[in-house]
Formats: structure tokens, sequence, C-alpha cells
């Protein structure tokens, strides 16, 4: 029988381990390039991209129009032409950010202003109540929408396809599709136009509507970012499942999304009263596509879990500079839609090459 095999043993078997531990412990952790870190920046700040898109739309249009885009009163101009998109983007943010859509965020916001409206005017409802039982039908509206999502378990598109049709419906059937007059309305319901108030800061002129958005903004961005329950829409938004295996009670959390996603509506329809002064069934069609607009150029990502508020302020910013520069430049007002089609795909695009970045 052969002797067992002894290990080899020397100073030249002993350097070569070391070799070999020398090579097998070096790692070198990969180099990034600018792109990456560009990349993960973009990842841990959504806002960032947004804020560039507005200071390069408001420095090019302030270099082609001149003086008459920087003034006080054409970017006070542009805060309140944005302030009923802003609101309903509020609204639509919340839901995004759950992966979710509510395509019925203006058709909720139109039937809660009618009932203010024809409460106060035909009924003799006192101003506040009518307001009360607006800001309550937004409420209703709302957890008709959370109730078959959160707890039906039916796809938020199409559940909000159906009652964006329902709500449309109702505002035209209940209002008989009858305007109520800015002097009527100033005459028995003036709370009902506050929001409309303007007042002068210098040369700027604002409305307290406006103030009103941007507070709006602050609180929810507030409690998104320093509360449980911000905290719990971001982890639904993210891996629903996950966050309902972590104990975070989902469906409740969803249905009171949709519930506060309604109130906001509904006090956007306060301020469309205030914004025009009458009450019309009419108006405001086309917040539902304007809010979603706002919500993703303003880098909330449609897959939900990632973005923020503030973002969709941004977002509404950028479509409002976009709009009044080019019409003061005298632009024709398709240029507008082209425009702002662009900078929905391109921030679609810009959120997949985020998305990718590596944990």
């Amino acid at each position: 029988m052969s002797e067992t095999a002894k290990p080899p043993t020397g100073a030249s078997y002993e350097a070569g381990l070391a070799a070999a531990d020398t090579r097998v412990a070096d790692f070198k952790p990969s180099r990034r390039g600018p792109l990456d870190h560009l990349q993960h920046a973009l990842h841990a700040n959504p806002t960032l991209v947004p804020v560039l898109v507005l200071l390069v739309g408001v420095a090019v249009f302030g270099m082609l129009v001149g003086g008459r885009f920087f003034n006080a009163f054409t970017l006070t101009l542009i805060l309140q032409q944005v302030t009923i998109v802003g609101i309903v983007g509020v609204a639509q943010t919340l839901i995004i950010l759950t992966a979710g859509i509510d395509l019925s965020v203006g058709a909720i916001m139109v039937l809660s202003s009618v009932i203010m409206g024809q409460l106060a005017f035909h009924h003799g409802v006192p101003a506040p109540l009518a307001l009360g039982a607006g800001l309550c039908v937004g409420m209703i509206c709302g957890a008709i929408n959370g109730a078959l999502v959160a707890f039906v378990r039916l796809p938020p598109f199409i559940v909000t396809l159906g009652t964006w049709f329902v709500f449309e419906a109702t505002n035209f059937i209940y209002s008989a599709n009858e305007t109520i007059r800015a002097q009527d309305v100033s005459a028995n319901a003036p709370l009902l136009q506050f929001l409309g108030t303007s007042f002068k800061i210098g040369g700027a002129v604002l409305t307290y509507g406006a103030v009103f958005m941007v507070l709006l903004v602050l609180i929810f961005w507030y409690v998104l970012n320093h509360t449980a329950w911000g905290r719990h829409v971001y982890a639904i938004g993210d891996d629903e499942d996950a966050a309902r295996l972590s104990g975070i009670r989902t469906g409740r959390t969803l249905f009171g999304v949709y519930v506060t996603a309604g109130c906001i509506c509904a006090l956007a329809g306060w301020a469309i009263i205030g914004r025009l002064g009458s009450v019309s069934p009419t108006s405001g069609y086309e917040a539902n596509i304007q809010s979603i607009t706002a919500v993703v150029i303003g880098g909330t990502s449609l897959f939900g879990g990632r973005g923020s508020v503030l973002g969709t302020l941004i977002g509404a910013l950028i479509v409002g500079v976009f709009a009044m520069g080019l019409r003061i430049w005298g632009t024709d007002p398709q240029w507008t839609r082209l425009t702002v089609g662009a900078l929905i795909v391109l921030a679609v695009a810009a959120d997949q090459w985020i998305r990718k970045v590596s944990a």
C-alpha cells in the first residue's frame, strides 16, 4: 500500500498561498461613470428633473420674450392659472403613489361645485353648509372609488373610468345643465367665490386660491414624508403584498387615500367657483388629464411608490410656464399641446431609466 500523501510545505508554497489570498480578497469596486452617478442622484431625488426643466423653461422664455415674461404680474398669473390643476394634482398624486390612477377627479370636482352652487342659490342653504355639503359629496365619491378598489379589488383604471361617467351624468342630471351666473353667486353665496379673491403684493397679483394650493401642497408633503400614514402610502405603491405582510392594513389605507382624494377634489370645486365666478356643470372637463400630466411631468412614477406632491406642483408650473411663454411669443396654441405631449413622453422615459438603478 502506498503511503498517504503529505501536503506540500516550504517557503515557496506559503508564498503561493499568500498570493492566492491576496487575489481572492482583492475586491475592487466597479467604477461608475457620470451617467451612473446622475442615475443614482435622480433616483434619490425624483423632484430634481422637473426642477431642472422648470428652470430651463423660465430661462429660455426669459431670453425669447424678455421683460414681458420676467415681471411679477406674468409670473404670478402663471401661479393663478395652475391653481385648479395643482389642487387636483395633489389628489391624483396620492392615488398614483399607490400604483393606481383616478380618471374621475375632474368629475368629482365639478359635481361638488354644482352641489355647492345649487344648494346655495336654488335651495337657500347658507354658504358654509353648502360648502360642507359639497365636501361631503366629494368624500362620498372618493369612498365609492376606494371601496371598489380596496375591498372589491377591481382595477383602479376601470373603476374610475366607470365612475367618471357616473359622476359626470349625475352632475348634468342634477343641474339640468344650468350655469349659475357670477352675479347670482356673489349675491347669494359670496363665500363660494372667496378663493378667487385677488390681492396685490407690490407688482404681483395673487389669489387666495393660489395661496391655498401652495399650503395644501406643503401640508401633504409633510403628511407623506413625516407620518406613518404617508409611509404606508409609499409602501403600498412600492409593493402592496410586501406591505401587507409587514403588517400594514393595505385595504384601509387605500380606502383612506381615495376618500382623501375625493375631499381634495371637492376643495378644487370650491376653487374653480372662485376662479370662474360662476358655477358651471361643463367646467374643468380636462382636469383629469391635466392632473395626470402635472403628476407625470413632476416626476411621480406611474408604477407607484416614488414621487412627491412638490414635484406635482412643479409639473403644473412647467405646463403653465410653457403655455404662457409660447402665448407671449405669439405661437399657435397647438404648439403648447405638442410641447406638453413631448414632455410627458420624456418624463415617462426618464422614469423608466431612473427605475433601472441598482438598489
